[in-house]
Parts: C-alpha cells; sequence; structure tokens
C-alpha cells in the first residue's frame, strides 16, 4: 500500500523560443516545398499519369489534383500540410487576438475581425479535406474540399484587406502601410489567377484543345503561390513577436 509521495527533484522547464516570422517562415514554407517536390516527381517519374485526360490531347503540367493523388507524391503532401496545419491555426489566432485587442467594439472592424477568423479556418479545413481525400479516391468530396478552400481564402483576403486598410489609416509605423499595399497586390494577383485558371479549365473541358490544361494547371500553381505570398505578410504584421513553448517535468519517488 502506498502511504505517501514525495517528491525529490523538479527539473527546470524546458523553454524554446522562435520569431514570430520564423513561425510564418516556415508555415508557409512547408506546403510550398511540398507542392514543389509533388509536381516536380510528377512530371519526371509519372508523366503520362499526371498530364492525363479525358480529352486524351498533348498536355505538359501536371494539374495540382493530379500531382497530390500519385504516390508518393501524396505523402510528401499530406506530410507537408500535416505539419502545416498546426501553426496556420495558430497564426490565424493570433491574427484574431491582435484584430479583437485593436478595434474592441469597434464597427465594422470587430464583427469583420470574427468572420476573417472563421474563414481562415475554414480554408485550413479546406486544405485539409483535399489533401486527404486525393481526387483519385472520392473525386466528389476532394472537389468540394477545393472549393471551400477556395472560397473561404479569397473571403479571408478581402475582409483582412479592409482591415489593414483601417489600421493603416491611423498607424504611424510604416511596415504597416506596406504589410496593406503588398496584401492587396496579392488579393488581386490571387483573383486574376482563379479568373484565369477557370477559364482555360472551362475552356478544356469545352473544347478539348491541346495546351489548355497545361495553362489551367499553370495558373493553378499561380493561384497557390500568391495566396502563400498573401500569408507571409505576416512577417511584417508581428515583427517583433515572439512563440514560446513552454515544457516541464518532475521526478516523484514513491
Amino acid at each position: 500500500m502506498l502511504q505517501g509521495s514525495n517528491i525529490v527533484g523538479h527539473e527546470r522547464p524546458l523553454v524554446i523560443r522562435m520569431s514570430f516570422s520564423t513561425c510564418v517562415l516556415w508555415t508557409v514554407c512547408l506546403p510550398l516545398l511540398g507542392l514543389i517536390s509533388c509536381v516536380l516527381i510528377s512530371s519526371v517519374f509519372h508523366f503520362d499519369d499526371a498530364t492525363g485526360t479525358h480529352c486524351q490531347v498533348p498536355n505538359y503540367l501536371p494539374s495540382i489534383s493530379a500531382s497530390i493523388s500519385l504516390s508518393p507524391e501524396c505523402y510528401i503532401w499530406r506530410f507537408c500540410i500535416g505539419l502545416h496545419s498546426a501553426p496556420r491555426l495558430l497564426v490565424a489566432f493570433t491574427y484574431f487576438r491582435f484584430y479583437k485587442s485593436r478595434f474592441a467594439a469597434r464597427f465594422p472592424e470587430s464583427p469583420l475581425s470574427c468572420l476573417s477568423f472563421a474563414f481562415s479556418i475554414s480554408e485550413n479545413l479546406g486544405l485539409l479535406l483535399l489533401t486527404y481525400v486525393s481526387s483519385s479516391e472520392t473525386y466528389f468530396v476532394h472537389k468540394e474540399g477545393f472549393v471551400l478552400f477556395l472560397v473561404s481564402s479569397i473571403i479571408h483576403m478581402l475582409i483582412t484587406c479592409r482591415l489593414w486598410k483601417s489600421i493603416k489609416k491611423y498607424s504611424l509605423n510604416p511596415e504597416d502601410a506596406k504589410s496593406h499595399h503588398w496584401k492587396v497586390r496579392f488579393l488581386l494577383l490571387n483573383v486574376s489567377f482563379c479568373a484565369f485558371a477557370g477559364f482555360f479549365y472551362w475552356k478544356h473541358n469545352v473544347y478539348c484543345e491541346s495546351g489548355s490544361y497545361t495553362f489551367f494547371a499553370l495558373f493553378e500553381y499561380l493561384v497557390v503561390f500568391s495566396n502563400m505570398a498573401f500569408h507571409l505578410t505576416a512577417i511584417w504584421d508581428f515583427k517583433s513577436r515572439e512563440v514560446m513553448v513552454i515544457s516541464s517535468s518532475e521526478d516523484k519517488d514513491f
């Protein structure tokens, strides 16, 4: 029978510090490196499978969906997105707290802050859905995940640009104006690339022209890259902040 317990020693807590900018950089680099790796592997080793379509016309670039549905590309992509998802949620929550402290009960910025957080979470969920349900497994679910990701990301970027317009208006920090400027640019690029990708996807399905799917794949890459660039502007927004992880343990002798 245990008669009691006695703590004989303590370990100092393990403290890991990382600048928020480094955290954001790694959060963006994980899907970037994963996507580049998947496209390169598909182009070199699975070119026919990755570029083949129902039209049976020549294509020269694999789409993202085709690249991440093959093996081992799907495992590389899932690994990168799995590691990326938790820091992505941390960034979303940091923005939410920043907006709430900045705008308090101010209208319409305060409710827009909540919407920004909601669509940021929705964007991440859409990305996870299209990642872990490939187009070769369940096309409908993969497609819905892609639509959820795309729509949520555009709405999130629109709301973010609106919020940073207010921040820039009352801020003396040149970094805030710089951040808003590039956010707007990346938003416009993202919407433009989406429009071009949609046009070439429609053209491919309706006319089955050679090269249309290649242009669709190219603009699909640019949609993702401009989205990543938009999220990378968080480096300017939280330049002086740190991420700190504290872990402690105790040795006990009974």
